[in-house]
């Protein structure tokens, strides 16, 4: 592993076209001790540009749905799975996350989070290593060996996936509520809509 500051993966060449592509690594950012841990797939322009994960209109959403839960952006942890953004956003490629994996499993041990959310369906078949129907499990709770550790990982959309279709707004809401219920935050809340998940899932979603 190169060089790694505590939870801040300082210099790392190992993707050419990622090196070529990003301005600079973008860590996660949060508590180091965090109860709850989410896990994107890979900056965006902005989180590029801002060195930070979801600040953009998918961390808007985040934040809204956070807040709902009632839970701050600050007491929580939000990491990706590729830390430099890849040429015009496409999907990190499979070489990519596993030359990352390492400084996620390191992160995800050092913060040792009661329950891990998975945003999207990228960081869900990296995590879960298999393929997800993630509009179908959304709000599902699956056991993955990380670090030769299990952990508890709760699949969720994309936050992205609420802008392009409002339908998914509830069944992502209802997962970020049920994993700050997992993760003992918030006010303890009534349960709502926890648990719900995304049973009219639509395939044209598939890749959120």
């Amino acid at each position: 592993m190169n060089a790694m500051d505590g939870l801040c993966v300082t210099d790392c060449e190992r993707c050419p076209a990622l090196v070529e592509s990003r301005s600079r690594i973008v860590n996660g950012v949060g508590p180091d001790d965090a109860s709850l841990l989410f896990v994107g797939e890979a900056p965006g322009a902005q989180e590029d540009e801002r060195g930070e994960p979801f600040v953009g209109r998918s961390g808007d959403v985040l934040d809204d749905a956070l807040a709902e839960a009632g839970v701050l952006r600050e007491e929580v942890r939000i990491t990706n799975c590729v830390r430099c953004r890849p040429p015009e956003n496409r999907d990190p490629h499979t070489e990519e996350l596993d030359n990352c994996r390492g400084y996620l499993e390191t992160e995800i041990d050092r913060v040792d989070p009661a329950i891990l959310v998975t945003l999207g369906k990228v960081p869900a078949e990296h995590l879960l290593d298999r393929s997800v129907a993630i509009t179908k499990e959304a709000g599902s709770v699956a056991d993955a060996r990380l670090g030769g550790q299990s952990r508890r990982v709760l699949l969720s959309v994309h936050p992205a996936a609420t802008l392009y279709d409002r339908s998914q707004q509830e069944t992502f809401e209802n997962a970020i509520r049920e994993a700050v219920e997992l993760a003992g935050l918030g006010d303890g809340g009534d349960g709502g809509g926890a648990g719900g998940g995304g049973s009219s899932g639509q395939s044209r979603l598939g890749d959120y």
